[in-house]
Protein backbone atom coordinates (compact mmCIF):
# COMPACT_ATOMS: atom_id res chain seq x y z
CA UNK A 1 0.00 0.00 0.00
CA UNK A 2 2.43 2.65 1.08
CA UNK A 3 4.57 1.76 -2.58
CA UNK A 4 1.32 2.14 -4.50
CA UNK A 5 0.34 5.56 -2.74
CA UNK A 6 3.82 7.09 -3.01
CA UNK A 7 3.39 6.10 -7.10
CA UNK A 8 0.18 7.94 -7.09
CA UNK A 9 1.88 11.25 -5.52
CA UNK A 10 4.63 11.39 -7.82
CA UNK A 11 1.91 10.34 -10.86
CA UNK A 12 0.33 13.71 -9.76
CA UNK A 13 4.09 15.86 -9.03
CA UNK A 14 5.18 14.78 -12.13
CA UNK A 15 1.94 16.57 -13.86
CA UNK A 16 2.40 19.27 -12.25
CA UNK A 17 6.04 19.72 -13.81
CA UNK A 18 4.75 18.70 -17.10
CA UNK A 19 3.65 22.60 -18.23
CA UNK A 20 2.31 22.36 -21.78
CA UNK A 21 3.84 25.18 -24.55
CA UNK A 22 1.50 27.94 -24.89
CA UNK A 23 0.04 28.16 -27.90
CA UNK A 24 0.26 24.48 -28.96
CA UNK A 25 -2.21 21.88 -29.03
CA UNK A 26 -0.24 20.27 -26.41
CA UNK A 27 -1.97 16.84 -24.53
CA UNK A 28 -1.02 15.41 -21.26
CA UNK A 29 -0.58 11.30 -21.60
CA UNK A 30 -0.51 9.02 -18.39
CA UNK A 31 2.11 6.38 -18.56
CA UNK A 32 0.38 2.90 -18.43
CA UNK A 33 2.67 0.62 -16.44
CA UNK A 34 1.11 -2.48 -17.54
CA UNK A 35 2.38 -1.57 -20.93
CA UNK A 36 5.71 0.03 -20.34
CA UNK A 37 8.82 -1.03 -19.33
CA UNK A 38 11.73 0.61 -17.65
CA UNK A 39 14.51 -1.75 -18.11
CA UNK A 40 18.43 -1.46 -18.26
CA UNK A 41 21.87 -3.31 -19.32
CA UNK A 42 25.20 -3.93 -17.79
CA UNK A 43 28.24 -5.56 -17.77
CA UNK A 44 29.01 -8.59 -16.07
CA UNK A 45 32.04 -10.66 -16.88
CA UNK A 46 32.02 -10.41 -20.69
CA UNK A 47 28.50 -11.03 -21.51
CA UNK A 48 25.44 -8.10 -20.10
CA UNK A 49 22.70 -8.67 -17.26
CA UNK A 50 19.40 -7.14 -17.76
CA UNK A 51 17.16 -6.15 -15.46
CA UNK A 52 14.07 -3.78 -14.89
CA UNK A 53 11.90 -1.74 -12.62
CA UNK A 54 8.59 -3.14 -11.95
CA UNK A 55 6.94 0.67 -10.20
CA UNK A 56 7.09 3.23 -12.12
CA UNK A 57 4.53 6.15 -12.92
CA UNK A 58 5.21 9.12 -15.06
CA UNK A 59 3.59 11.62 -17.64
CA UNK A 60 4.40 12.77 -21.14
CA UNK A 61 2.90 15.81 -22.77
CA UNK A 62 3.13 16.09 -26.11
CA UNK A 63 1.72 18.29 -29.49
CA UNK A 64 1.36 14.89 -31.63
CA UNK A 65 1.93 16.99 -34.43
CA UNK A 66 4.64 19.23 -33.51
CA UNK A 67 6.74 16.81 -30.75
CA UNK A 68 10.47 17.92 -30.95
CA UNK A 69 9.50 21.21 -29.87
CA UNK A 70 6.70 20.62 -26.97
CA UNK A 71 7.76 16.98 -25.84
CA UNK A 72 8.26 16.64 -22.18
CA UNK A 73 8.47 13.68 -19.80
CA UNK A 74 9.03 13.30 -16.08
CA UNK A 75 8.73 10.09 -14.34
CA UNK A 76 9.79 8.04 -11.20
CA UNK A 77 10.60 4.50 -10.43
CA UNK A 78 10.52 2.94 -6.82
CA UNK A 79 14.51 1.68 -6.29
CA UNK A 80 13.03 -1.33 -4.56
CA UNK A 81 11.28 -3.00 -7.45
CA UNK A 82 14.43 -3.57 -9.36
CA UNK A 83 14.14 -7.07 -10.67
CA UNK A 84 16.93 -9.21 -12.32
CA UNK A 85 15.25 -12.35 -12.15
CA UNK A 86 17.83 -13.31 -9.11
CA UNK A 87 16.46 -12.86 -6.01
CA UNK A 88 19.89 -12.71 -4.06
CA UNK A 89 20.88 -10.10 -6.69
CA UNK A 90 18.33 -8.03 -6.27
CA UNK A 91 18.89 -7.73 -2.53
CA UNK A 92 22.25 -6.96 -3.10
CA UNK A 93 21.05 -4.29 -5.81
CA UNK A 94 19.26 -2.71 -3.51
CA UNK A 95 21.85 -2.92 -0.42
CA UNK A 96 23.96 0.14 0.05
CA UNK A 97 26.73 -1.54 -2.19
CA UNK A 98 24.90 -0.50 -4.69
CA UNK A 99 20.79 1.88 -5.23
CA UNK A 100 20.74 1.68 -1.66
CA UNK A 101 16.96 1.61 -1.66
CA UNK A 102 16.21 2.02 1.89
CA UNK A 103 17.95 5.62 1.94
CA UNK A 104 16.96 6.37 -2.01
CA UNK A 105 13.99 4.47 -2.80
CA UNK A 106 12.91 6.63 -5.96
CA UNK A 107 14.76 7.65 -9.33
CA UNK A 108 13.76 10.31 -11.01
CA UNK A 109 13.84 11.69 -14.83
CA UNK A 110 12.85 15.13 -15.83
CA UNK A 111 13.33 16.25 -19.00
CA UNK A 112 14.56 19.78 -19.70
CA UNK A 113 15.37 19.96 -23.68
CA UNK A 114 13.85 18.13 -26.91
CA UNK A 115 15.58 18.20 -29.97
CA UNK A 116 15.51 16.46 -33.86
CA UNK A 117 18.49 14.45 -35.08
CA UNK A 118 18.40 12.44 -37.84
CA UNK A 119 14.48 11.47 -37.86
CA UNK A 120 15.60 10.68 -33.97
CA UNK A 121 14.57 12.78 -30.52
CA UNK A 122 17.26 13.54 -28.57
CA UNK A 123 15.99 14.15 -25.27
CA UNK A 124 17.94 15.75 -22.69
CA UNK A 125 17.04 16.12 -18.98
CA UNK A 126 18.09 15.30 -15.27
CA UNK A 127 18.40 12.23 -13.95
CA UNK A 128 18.60 11.91 -10.25
CA UNK A 129 19.88 8.38 -8.37
CA UNK A 130 21.46 7.45 -5.27
CA UNK A 131 21.22 11.14 -4.18
CA UNK A 132 22.83 12.68 -6.91
CA UNK A 133 21.43 14.85 -9.73
CA UNK A 134 23.42 14.38 -13.44
CA UNK A 135 22.08 15.97 -17.15
CA UNK A 136 22.08 12.97 -19.20
CA UNK A 137 21.14 12.51 -22.72
CA UNK A 138 18.61 9.85 -24.12
CA UNK A 139 17.56 8.73 -27.93
CA UNK A 140 14.67 7.67 -28.71
CA UNK A 141 11.18 7.45 -31.28
CA UNK A 142 7.63 9.04 -30.88
CA UNK A 143 5.66 6.30 -32.14
CA UNK A 144 2.57 8.21 -32.23
CA UNK A 145 -1.03 8.20 -31.10
CA UNK A 146 -4.20 6.31 -31.46
CA UNK A 147 -7.48 5.81 -30.10
CA UNK A 148 -7.35 2.92 -27.14
CA UNK A 149 -9.99 0.61 -28.58
CA UNK A 150 -10.88 -0.52 -25.07
CA UNK A 151 -11.16 2.92 -23.48
CA UNK A 152 -12.01 5.43 -26.31
CA UNK A 153 -9.38 7.67 -25.11
CA UNK A 154 -5.76 8.86 -27.30
CA UNK A 155 -2.82 6.42 -26.54
CA UNK A 156 0.94 7.38 -27.72
CA UNK A 157 3.77 5.47 -27.64
CA UNK A 158 7.66 6.72 -27.18
CA UNK A 159 10.70 4.93 -26.66
CA UNK A 160 14.07 6.03 -25.24
CA UNK A 161 17.58 5.01 -24.50
CA UNK A 162 20.94 6.11 -23.46
CA UNK A 163 24.13 5.64 -21.50
CA UNK A 164 25.09 6.61 -18.29
CA UNK A 165 27.86 5.93 -15.79
CA UNK A 166 27.06 4.92 -12.79
CA UNK A 167 30.13 5.82 -10.93
CA UNK A 168 29.06 9.67 -11.58
CA UNK A 169 25.98 9.11 -9.57
CA UNK A 170 28.16 7.46 -6.46
CA UNK A 171 27.55 3.64 -7.26
CA UNK A 172 30.95 2.32 -6.78
CA UNK A 173 31.09 -1.55 -6.16
CA UNK A 174 32.68 -3.92 -7.93
CA UNK A 175 35.27 -6.58 -7.66
CA UNK A 176 38.73 -7.41 -9.02
CA UNK A 177 39.07 -11.07 -10.79
CA UNK A 178 41.61 -13.45 -9.91
CA UNK A 179 42.29 -13.07 -13.38
CA UNK A 180 42.37 -9.68 -13.58
CA UNK A 181 40.07 -6.88 -14.86
CA UNK A 182 36.96 -6.32 -12.57
CA UNK A 183 33.61 -7.86 -12.66
CA UNK A 184 31.41 -5.34 -13.46
CA UNK A 185 30.99 -2.89 -16.21
CA UNK A 186 30.86 1.09 -15.22
CA UNK A 187 28.60 1.97 -18.24
CA UNK A 188 24.78 1.20 -18.11
CA UNK A 189 22.34 1.30 -20.79
CA UNK A 190 18.94 2.51 -20.14
CA UNK A 191 16.18 1.24 -22.20
CA UNK A 192 12.47 2.52 -21.60
CA UNK A 193 9.59 1.89 -23.49
CA UNK A 194 6.39 4.09 -23.21
CA UNK A 195 2.84 3.33 -23.78
CA UNK A 196 0.53 6.53 -22.18
CA UNK A 197 -2.96 7.53 -22.25
CA UNK A 198 -5.17 10.14 -21.69
CA UNK A 199 -7.36 9.41 -18.55
CA UNK A 200 -10.73 8.98 -19.39
CA UNK A 201 -12.15 11.15 -16.76
CA UNK A 202 -9.95 14.38 -18.19
CA UNK A 203 -11.33 13.14 -21.60
CA UNK A 204 -14.96 13.75 -20.39
CA UNK A 205 -13.61 16.89 -18.65
CA UNK A 206 -12.43 18.49 -22.08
Amino acid sequence: MIRKLSLLTAAAALTALCVPTAGAEVHAFTVDPVHSQVGFKIRHLMGKTPGSFGEFAGTVTVDPENVASTLQVAGTVMTASIDTNNEKRDGHLKSADFFDAENHPEISFVSKSVKEKNDKLVVVGDLTMHGVTKEVQLHGSFAGVMTNPFTGTPTMGLDLAGQVDRKEFGIVWNKTLDAGGLMLGDEVTIEVHLEATVPQSEKAES
